[in-house]
């Protein structure tokens, strides 16, 4: 079966993430009372983002009262305008190498790009103008635009209904956290891959099953190279 489209996930994978988006987590949650190291933070940041501040909240407030759904939202607000501060003024804001290459040998060989992500979809936006990838890629998801973010499927069903891909036999997911794989997994994607150049090394990644793991976004080309034959010669 041909890959009929690929679905990159966004902060690490194919956009530039110092940790950005992990600091900005940690400092959102320090400005309500809670320290957490960065290594416990970084691990769960493929989540959606209030899910992630609930699990750290479940590890770190004793008081499970305390809890509570306009807590989560607030710390949640904090980390959202502080992203949004970061990825309108900064010059860090570029692709990671070889991603722009990479999405147009796909697009010339007729494969659909889509980006899913654990940000919400005011962040995403910013991130795709700054970019200027509005022409590059078919459709993008944010995780506050579906019920269940990642790991559940709800985003990669998303798109294949916008895109009209009739299975996820037809997908590549490419994401460089557990919940990317995840995702993968339980959409039943055909390949799975995990990129090192995010959150996670090859060795965090590995225990999570991923049918490939890469160093570099153009890998993605040699992974599905068949494919891409196959589709041409099927359009040729």
């Amino acid at each position: 079966m041909s890959i009929e489209l690929v679905v990159f996930d966004m902060a690490g994978t194919t956009v530039k993430d110092k940790n950005f988006v992990g600091v900005a987590f940690q400092n959102a949650m320090k400005s309500y009372g809670y320290q957490i190291a960065i290594e416990n933070i970084n691990p769960i940041m493929g989540y959606e983002k209030p899910v992630a501040i609930r699990m750290m909240l479940e590890k770190h407030e004793s008081d499970k009262q305390k809890i509570t759904d306009q807590l989560i939202d607030a710390i949640h607000t904090e980390f959202v305008d502080s992203m949004i501060r970061f990825y309108e003024t900064s010059d860090d804001i570029v692709p990671l190498p070889n991603v722009e290459e990479t999405f147009g040998i796909l697009r010339d060989a007729g494969i659909k790009i889509a980006l899913d992500t654990g940000f919400s979809r005011n962040i995403a936006d910013v991130i795709i103008s700054r970019l200027g990838w509005e022409d590059k890629v078919d459709f993008m998801v944010a995780s506050d635009e579906v019920e269940n973010g990642r790991p559940f499927p709800d985003m990669i069903e998303k798109i294949k209904a916008a895109l009209d891909i009739r299975s996820s036999e037809f997908i590549a997911k490419v994401g460089d956290t557990e919940v990317d794989i995840n995702e993968g997994i339980n959409s039943g994607c055909k390949y799975i891959i995990g990129v090192t150049t995010g959150a996670f090394t090859r060795e965090e990644l590995l225990p999570y099953n991923p049918t490939h793991i890469i160093d570099n976004i153009s890998e993605v080309i040699s992974i599905i190279s068949a494919d891409i034959k196959t589709l041409s010669e099927k359009e040729g």
